[in-house]
């Protein structure tokens, strides 16, 4: 009783939440697991291995086949088309299905095509009619054919002077600092002089850089449609520089996370440790240096974003 079934729809699964409202023809088997307050809309269908968390909507024309994970409050647009079988042959069935998990809070607009064992992370967002043929960053906005990141959710962009680093005309800019309002990042500016003879940038890392830097690596040569970084540090500091053509950072504390378009080597951003950053959108000629507080120390790293967010909520 706890349960809305349209007298039109067939529901065969007894493991459907409380709340959860089933429209008119759409049909669930016995082995599917439906979650509390989700709705499912006319003629969707739910095979047997899938999952379906809490207060998820799936609009109208939507088939979830076996291997499809939906995590918390997702939203799957009308005739969004699911796939688990890379090489599907009639009457030829795989001994396991791929698995295709759509983490808590991401979105897929009407229309959009997600290949088998993709998995699109949590707060992404999907644009209709994307074809994802890879695995989406959390909090990424990816759209087109095949899908690309275009920009990250909600994260606000610096203005047009911070970002491109103004050219002071004279020493006084030597260590100002913008915050970005996601932890402790800065945009820190460089001094820069300029003359008919070229232009001179300097650092000095007693006075301008909160860390004396231990390392420093370059990156470069990177297809404009790759991500770098998409991580966070337990204890290094690090100091990012467009040495040479353009790319955006961002960076995310968990709560609030910002965008800046680096496209002069006389701005850089400073990251500080437990905040998570992303590097991409980089033109072909770009070069990124980069300044680390310690040397290379792969227990440092926190790569995936759900055990960073785990990090920041408990302070720890």
């Amino acid at each position: 009783m706890s349960v809305f079934l349209h007298p039109q729809a067939l529901c065969e699964s007894e493991s459907v939440g409380r709340g959860t409202r089933i429209w008119a023809f759409a049909h669930v088997l016995p082995g599917a697991v439906i979650g509390e307050d989700c709705n499912l809309c006319d003629h969707v269908f739910v095979e047997n291995d899938v999952r379906v968390g809490d207060r998820v909507t799936v609009k109208c024309g939507v088939q979830l086949w076996n291997g499809v994970r939906l995590g918390n409050d997702v939203f799957v647009g009308p005739n969004v088309t699911f796939t688990n079988d890379r090489f599907p042959r009639s009457r030829q069935y795989p001994e396991r299905f791929a698995e295709t998990v759509v983490e808590a809070g991401a979105s897929i607009g009407g229309g959009a095509t997600i290949l088998p064992g993709i998995t699109i992370g949590a707060g992404a967002m999907v644009g209709a009619g994307a074809v994802v043929t890879r695995n989406v960053p959390p909090k990424a906005i990816v759209y087109g054919n095949p899908a690309r990141i275009n920009s990250y959710v909600d994260a606000a962009h610096s203005p047009a002077d911070s970002a491109r680093g103004a050219v002071p005309s004279a020493p006084e800019r030597v260590g100002n600092r913008e915050s970005l309002g996601v932890g402790d990042s800065v945009l820190i500016h460089l001094p820069q002089f300029r003359d008919l003879r070229g232009s001179l940038g300097v650092a000095d890392f007693n006075t301008l850089l909160p860390f004396m830097p231990q390392r420093m690596f370059m990156v470069y040569d990177v297809p404009n449609d790759r991500v770098r970084g998409e991580h966070a540090h337990l204890e290094c500091h690090q100091f990012l520089l467009a040495m040479r053509g353009e790319l955006s950072v961002v960076v995310d504390d968990g709560s609030y996370s910002r965008e800046v378009r680096l496209t002069s080597p006389n701005a850089g951003v400073y990251i500080p440790p437990r905040v998570w950053g992303i590097q991409y959108k980089f033109t072909r000629d770009a070069v990124l240096m980069v300044l680390a507080s310690l040397p290379y120390d792969e227990a440092d790293y926190v790569r995936d974003y759900a055990t960073f967010q785990r990090l920041v909520d408990s302070g720890s």
